[in-house]
């Protein structure tokens, strides 16, 4: 599989009007999810991790009670790229299905 393309600075920007409560912090992508319940975000985990295991795209993920930020960044491309914006648009399926 080819390396994916870091995105452009413009690129970014339109991508984050489309993706609520996404946002940019360096070279990544990153939002918290909250959840009613403890369990319910680890749902959440094991349904972003079989994705992601499908997408061979994984993301940094860190667990605060009911809280998941997420990390998305390409480090092969030293940034953001179509990859991760695919991985938070499937990661806001999931968290629709999980609620």
């Amino acid at each position: 599989m080819p390396a994916a393309s870091k995105l452009s600075d413009i690129e970014i920007q339109r991508e984050l009007g489309t993706l609520a409560g996404w946002a940019r912090k360096g070279e990544s992508l990153v939002k918290t999810f909250s959840f009613p319940t403890f369990m319910a975000g680890i749902g959440f985990v094991d349904r972003v991790a079989v994705a992601a295991e499908k997408m061979d795209h994984h993301p940094d993920l860190d667990i605060r009670y009911t809280k998941i930020a997420v990390t998305l960044s390409t480090h092969s491309a030293g940034g953001i790229t179509g990859n991760d914006v695919a991985l938070a648009r499937e990661m806001e399926k999931i968290a629709v299905q999980g609620s």
